[in-house]
């Protein structure tokens, strides 16, 4: 039996020894699938190690990075390899992507737009990358940049649901449009129905709107859907006491208040006691 423990290792031992770069990147990548991003970070190192000019290998070893717990750390790391990536294939759309992410992440908005807009340069197709730049473009208050980020990832992708979200907040929040932000929401809630934002965005529109009525239909439906979404609470508190409906508005505003929006206390001492 040890005989045959001794021949198994040292077959496996061999393999291990023959394994190319592009074994060890094909592991890592079966590594990154389960979610073991620091087993994945080591075959991407082996990999590197036996083929230091390997594009795919620092880009991909640079997102697993992205995946671990030191979130300022790893991120720099990361793009570190983004870079060493990009300097090595200056073509590959995703490599940008990644770095734009990471970028974000560490607040560096204005070169993470710098990263998506080459991204899209080379990948002009890439619905989810207008809207993250637009997200990005809202950091730094160029809303009207943002909306037409949107509007392209809705132009390549009529489903995008999060392009619709995100183009009805800032134009209910920014530019105070409502009407089209309501549209918008209607088209979101269409793709998606089950995301409690987008009834809460659209809830607010409507209480601006001073359609209280419709308001508290759209907070109660995300309310229904997360029992902890304390915003909720608050804003449906405030049209129902609009409306007269103090008890259950003030029941609203201390549910607010008990899941930590404290400013709720403020609105029960003013209009409650």
């Amino acid at each position: 039996m040890k005989s045959i423990l001794i021949a198994i290792a040292l077959l496996v031992s061999g393999l291990a020894y023959g394994q190319t770069a592009e074994e060890y990147f094909n592991r890592a990548n079966d590594k990154l699938a389960l979610e073991d991003f620091r087993g994945a970070i080591a075959d991407f190192n082996k990999a590197i190690e036996l083929n230091p000019n390997y594009a795919y290998a620092y880009g991909s070893r640079g997102y697993s990075k992205m995946q671990l717990e030191d979130f300022r750390e790893d991120f720099r790391s990361a793009i570190a390899d983004f870079n060493k990536a990009i300097e090595l294939n200056p073509n590959y759309a995703y490599t940008y992507f990644n770095r734009g992410v990471a970028k974000w992440s560490l607040e560096d908005y204005r070169g993470a737009i710098a990263d998506y807009s080459k991204g899209i340069e080379l990948n002009p197709n890439n619905a989810d990358a207008y809207v993250d730049r637009g997200q990005i473009k809202g950091l730094l208050k160029d809303h009207r940049g943002a909306i037409a980020d949107y509007g392209k990832a809705i132009e390549l992708n009529p489903n995008n649901a999060d392009a619709y979200v995100n183009r009805g907040r800032s134009k209910s929040f920014f530019l105070e449009d409502y009407r089209v932000a309501i549209a918008d929401f209607n088209k979101a809630i269409e793709l998606n129905p089950n995301d409690e934002t987008t009834y809460y965005n659209r809830g607010v529109a409507k209480r601006k709107l001073e359609d209280h009525r419709g308001a508290i239909a759209d907070f109660s439906k995300a309310i229904e859907m997360n029992n902890n979404f304390a915003d909720s609470y608050y804003a449906r508190g405030l049209s129902r006491i609009v409306l007269g409906q103090k008890d259950e508005g003030c029941v609203d505003l201390s549910k607010a208040g008990e899941l930590g929006y404290y400013k709720a206390y403020d609105m029960i001492k003013e209009y409650c006691n």
